[in-house]
């Protein structure tokens, strides 16, 4: 069963209304507001790294405003426990019994903000969360239900107070984009509406959290034809072949490949995934992924340079494969 060209249009117009709504807020950056409705819509994660001031957690409050969820902030600092995200167990004394006291991550969309600023504990009380949609406490699981997405903003690991993630975090991430300083017309029209504080309050619910998970099933079904298969597999393994890649793309980065893919072709109205799909989304699904050795510093390569050797490298298919 594959998705109809009826829902493929209403998804796109679904998609292209909450663009608009976010846009509110977020201004002149619709390609970001689009890269991370994108990893909302194929359950998966966002990792925002950009300096300070860029507008980062203003898209991550304006998306949560926009889906008709509960959503919540967790601001990493130092001192942050790992009970300060998942919840902890405590003992009732009249009842006689522990009760489970659940944390913030317990709501539709959490935006952790800073979160290479907290301890590596700390950090790693999310991979569970982020891979399975549940966390252990004291021996028991409990499930964050569903959709549910992690909106995580970091700075860059130059600037102080600042600890590297983990590569097994970062893997977990679906996709990492950056915000970017806006342009002369957006920065104009920010300054005209200074009054403004608050710019994600301006933004109001247009969708529901049972839609979300509607979409999120229409474009599981968007259909891939086996070359666009074939094609992501061997990105993986050029990818592990590329000059100064320790690490290339896992399984969990093909699979991330395969599912954006679907969700960005159904956004521009399609049914089935093209190879421009997948080269759409070689960077913001790679760029966190691919290891570099320490000589690709000194030689100035960078994993953008690896990306774009890589798509080079492997040519995409312009025949679909012939089934029987």
């Amino acid at each position: 069963m594959t998705i109809s060209h009826e829902q493929a249009a209403w998804f796109k117009q679904t998609f292209d209304q909450l663009t608009d709504n976010i846009e509110k807020a977020v201004l002149g950056k619709r390609h970001v507001v689009r890269l991370t409705l994108t990893c909302l819509l194929s359950e998966g994660h966002m990792l925002l790294e950009d300096v300070p001031g860029t507008g980062k957690t203003m898209l991550a409050r304006a998306l949560a405003n926009t889906v008709q969820g509960s959503h919540a902030r967790i601001q990493f600092t130092p001192d942050l426990l790992p009970s300060d995200v998942t919840g902890v167990t405590v003992y009732d004394q009249h009842k006689g019994t522990f009760d489970f006291h659940p944390g913030p991550i317990f709501h539709t969309i959490v935006l952790a903000d800073e979160i290479n600023r907290a301890s590596p504990k700390t950090q790693s009380a999310l991979l569970e969360v982020m891979e399975e949609g549940r966390v252990t406490v004291d021996g028991h699981p409990h499930d964050v239900g569903r959709p549910f997405m992690v909106i995580a903003t970091q700075n860059p690991i130059e600037q102080a107070g600042t600890y590297r993630l983990p590569e097994a975090q970062l893997d977990r991430f679906l996709m990492k984009s950056s915000v970017g300083y806006p342009d002369k017309a957006a920065t104009i029209a920010l300054l005209v509406n200074a009054k403004v504080r608050d710019r994600a309050s301006l933004v109001t619910p247009v969708i529901t959290s049972q839609t979300i998970a509607q979409m999120s099933e229409l474009a599981d079904e968007v259909y891939v034809d086996p070359a666009v298969i074939g094609y992501v597999a061997e990105l993986a393994e050029e990818s592990r072949r590329q000059p100064h890649v320790k690490l290339g793309l896992s399984a969990r980065g093909c699979l991330a490949f395969i599912r954006v893919a679907k969700t960005w072709a159904a956004a521009d109205g399609r049914d089935h995934v093209v190879p421009d799909d997948v080269r759409a989304m070689a960077v913001p699904v790679l760029c966190h992924r691919l290891l570099l050795d320490a000589e690709a510093q000194f030689t100035g390569v960078t994993v953008d340079t690896v990306i774009a050797r890589l798509l080079d490298a492997v040519a995409p298919p312009t025949d679909r494969v012939a089934t029987a």
